[in-house]
């Protein structure tokens, strides 16, 4: 059984991102809240308040069984009412007619009751509050907020009417008056504001990804910025004096052939040029990258600490170290829940070694996917290892990558 809800967990908890863990947080919630109110507001005073005459036996049975199929139908229609309440996919227009239909029928086998006498006092505001707010629950998910307390306050005048007129009293017209209010307050509270928040995060989720793409973007620009300012000089340059060339050379002049010398050494130096810049942008700044990893976790809520000296340290390990960094705070905020994250840099016995560790793990990452391949294969080429894996008591994850000084030392030299 614990094994079967570890793998539940994995499957359909920590799969999940922080916003999708919100929304089936809140589907239970709901759901949870509509079969609670049936039980605990409807059967418990029906247990201890019905008479026990034939009609009003037949009554309860009735209304239970009209409020259990209102249950059914509201959980049916959660999904596809929050669905439309967060733009995702249209709610039929007709979708909720049976859900009317079952309350107008709560509604009446609740004043049937009343009017036989069949329950005490308190009883049948309960059972009214039951029927009221199953189906307000859902009904608040799929009109605006103001269209949803005209017509539920309309609703709810003929509802006190239609339960108290039978036997009019001062404190059940109060009591039932109150429970509708409630019902109102409750539906727009439980439903609507708790649906307000879920469409608040999976905007600032969409947001996020915006942002990341604004980012991969703004890096293309500048690569592709570099290139123009080192490529378009020099090849201006080389059609002016290529065009000079052949002219020279109609003409039989002898300087022609310097000039077609020049562009080929403007050529070899462009080509020298646009390898820096390539190497630039592959090239991955240890330092700049430590420091990035702790502003870009700081700001997704992470705590992050940083120990590290970077000092004297070969530029080839440099860059390895820092795509390991890169890659390892990508996994950080992509993979499981973290709250805190170390990162430790020390050099020991002629090793250079590199930690990354959070909590929050949702899981082994080194699943065949390219991030930890490639880092590996990047390690490998300064003669260094990579590992990672969960730790301690399995929340934790650690990745691990050490460089020995002297094989890069005697590779530079």
């Amino acid at each position: 059984m614990v094994g079967r809800i570890r793998r539940w967990q994995q499957r359909h908890w920590r799969d999940r991102s922080k916003a999708e863990r919100v929304e089936l947080q809140s589907l239970i919630t709901w759901h949870a809240s509509i079969w609670v109110f049936s039980l605990t507001w409807l059967l418990f005073p029906l247990v201890g308040g019905l008479h026990r005459r034939p009609v009003p036996m037949v009554l309860a049975g009735l209304l239970v069984a009209v409020n259990l199929l209102q249950c059914a139908a509201a959980a049916r229609l959660l999904r596809p009412a929050l669905d439309h309440y967060l733009g995702r996919a249209a709610l039929a227009p007709r979708a909720q007619r049976g859900a009317a239909v079952l309350l107008g029928s709560g509604v009446a086998v609740t004043a049937a009751l009343r009017a036989v006498g069949g329950a005490d006092p308190g009883t049948t505001p309960l059972a009214l509050g039951a029927v009221l707010i199953t189906f307000g629950m859902l009904y608040a998910l799929t009109v605006p907020i103001r269209r949803f307390l005209v017509r539920f306050g309309g609703l709810s005048v003929l509802v006190t009417a239609a339960v108290v007129v039978p036997r009019p009293t001062g404190p059940g017209v109060f009591a039932t008056g109150l429970v509708t209010a409630f019902a109102a307050g409750f539906s727009l509270i439980t439903g609507r504001c708790g649906a307000w928040t879920l469409s608040v995060l999976w905007e600032a989720e969409r947001a996020r990804e915006v942002e990341a793409r604004l980012a991969v973007a703004e890096e293309r620009l500048r690569f592709g910025r570099d290139l123009h300012d080192v490529l378009g000089r020099n090849l201006s340059v080389i059609s002016l004096k290529s065009e000079l060339a052949v002219q020279l050379a109609r003409r039989g002049r002898p300087e022609a052939v310097e000039q077609m010398i020049e562009v080929q050494r403007i050529a070899q130096e462009s080509q020298r040029e646009v390898r820096a810049v390539v190497r630039g942008y592959r090239e991955a700044d240890l330092g700049v990258e430590l420091a990035g990893a702790q502003g870009v976790l700081a700001a997704a809520g992470i705590d992050c600490e940083v120990r590290a000296e970077t000092a004297g340290l070969p530029t080839e390990v440099q860059s390895a170290l820092g795509w390991v960094v890169r890659e390892a705070t990508t996994n950080v905020l992509r993979h499981g829940d973290a709250g805190r994250c170390e990162v430790g840099l020390r050099v020991r016995e002629g090793r250079v070694v590199l930690t990354v560790e959070n909590d929050g793990a949702a899981g082994p990452r080194d699943s065949g996917g390219s991030g930890l391949a490639g880092l590996k294969e990047r390690l490998a080429a300064v003669g260094g290892t990579l590992q990672a894996g969960l730790v301690g008591d399995r929340d934790r994850f650690r990745v691990v990558a050490e460089v020995p000084l002297e094989t890069v030392r005697g590779v530079t030299s």
